[in-house]
């Protein structure tokens, strides 16, 4: 900031902003009204609304609505932000302001507005010859345009960066899959021995829910393709010509390379939004499989020696300040906490669209999208990290497992149809008091058994 200010007027009267910024009088009262987090918009959602804007100019354009001088300005200007990444300093508004978004609808206004007339050779701040509601607003309102940024924010974040994390996931567990298909181990209920498993069914169920949770995924930016923009006000249209909204959703669908659609029931879409959630839920419920994945791998990994001792995890960094050469599996505790904010975040966004979405208008976008977009960003690069620094590495303690498994009680299992349940049960604790195997203890006992007893209890045919 240079110090030096221009004096701009609205409504309300008269405000001075900033000589140098894009934005106007709107903005500048919004940052003095909601002085809140100092937390932005993230970038994903401008670059969004920037190409909602622009569909929105070549739509007025192509039906003769705005001047075409002018909204080759307005579509050169948001090609500005959305190609090259320019102006991105001038969303300068706190995420939490009105529920609607209104203000950082107007904060994109003001900026392309004063672009816009840069181009065209005129000075910012004098609304003319693109002035930014009746140009750059033209045939929209924060109504449809802030949840179309919204669904579109969130598609593309999906498309560039979660998507490519969880086939990559899914990818690496195939491979383990592989690897440890051969591996017998003891398995556990309860946190007590069971009977065994093979370490590759276990690595099945996570890649089976990684899977699940990608066609989950799938199903929830199927709702988000489609978009009410054209609505305006409350879904009525108003100040939209007839045809605007397949004009405008056309447009969007060529900028963004999404199969964008037009809502039957725009008002849906501004009253609510339950695509928004949908996605939300799809994301909680991916957490709690990656949860569950990155807890089961710690467990099994914990030792090296009073634990199940059972994974050898990669050694990426010391893992205490006091205990030398103590390594502790960072990759799972950072998932975990990535899948807890994940959880968070979509608690608050089901209280938002509770709590927000009253009568005709949700008025709790702002922190709906603010949390979605949090979430698919925190969960595809947390995803990566686990994958990169602890999946692909992880390796099983072999000589642990088979002496685990040798001593198992469990598989006592394998004679209950042939000596009944008590009599196998009074084997297993005869063998767990005495220290003994269950071979063993089935001799040490005199117990009589038709067939190989080896055989038997051969824990790879449990398994």
């Amino acid at each position: 900031m240079t110090g030096k200010n221009r004096m701009e007027k609205d409504s309300l009267g008269e405000m001075e902003v900033p000589t140098e910024v894009y934005w106007g009088i709107s903005t500048q009262r919004a940052l003095q009204n909601f002085r809140i987090s100092g937390r932005r918009m993230p970038t994903q959602f401008i670059l969004a609304l920037a190409e909602v804007k622009k569909a929105s100019a070549l739509a007025n354009m192509s039906m003769g609505e705005i001047d075409s001088k002018i909204g080759k300005a307005i579509v050169q200007a948001a090609e500005e932000i959305i190609a090259d990444r320019k102006f991105l300093d001038q969303f300068p508004i706190d995420i939490y302001q009105t529920g609607s978004g209104t203000q950082t609808n107007m904060n994109m206004n003001e900026v392309l507005a004063n672009r816009a007339n840069e181009i065209l050779g005129h000075p910012r701040g004098r609304k003319s010859p693109v002035h930014p509601n009746d140009h750059v607003n033209m045939s929209q309102s924060s109504n449809d345009v802030i949840p179309t940024a919204m669904h579109i924010a969130a598609l593309q974040i999906v498309e560039s960066s979660l998507n490519p994390s969880l086939k990559r996931l899914v990818s690496v567990l195939d491979s383990k899959i592989r690897e440890f298909s051969d591996i017998v181990k003891v398995a556990r209920t309860h946190l007590q021995d069971a009977v065994p498993i093979r370490l590759s069914t276990e690595f099945d169920v996570y890649r089976r829910q990684a899977a699940a949770g990608l066609e989950q995924i799938k199903v929830a930016c199927g709702e988000l393709l489609v978009v009410p923009l054209g609505g305006t006000a409350v879904g009525t249209g108003l100040n939209a010509p007839n045809g605007f909204a397949e004009a405008a959703v056309k447009q969007l669908g060529l900028i963004t390379r999404l199969s964008m659609k037009t809502s039957p029931l725009k008002a849906e879409g501004i009253a609510s939004h339950s695509a928004i959630v949908g996605m939300s839920a799809a994301l909680r419920s991916l957490a709690l499989s990656c949860m569950k994945m990155a807890n089961d791998i710690r467990w099994m990994g914990s030792g090296p020696r009073a634990g199940l001792g059972e994974l050898l995890l990669p050694e990426n960094e010391p893992g205490s300040s006091i205990m030398p050469g103590k390594v502790n599996p960072t990759q799972s505790e950072a998932l975990i906490q990535v899948c807890i904010q994940i959880i968070g975040n979509d608690e608050v966004i089901s209280l938002a669209e509770g709590f927000g979405s009253v009568l005709d208008l949700n008025v709790a976008k702002p922190i709906m999208i603010v949390n979605l977009l949090d979430s698919i960003a925190i969960l595809s690069g947390g995803v990566d990290s686990f994958v990169e620094h602890c999946l692909m590495g992880l390796k099983p303690n072999e000589v642990a497992i088979r002496s685990q498994l040798e001593r198992s009680l469990m598989v006592v299992t394998r004679l209950t149809p042939i000596i009944g349940y008590d009599r196998a049960a009074e084997v297993a604790k005869t063998a767990y008091r005495t220290g003994r195997t269950i071979r063993e203890a089935v001799d040490d006992m005199g117990i009589k058994i038709e067939g190989d007893l080896e055989d038997i209890l051969d824990p790879s045919k449990m398994a």
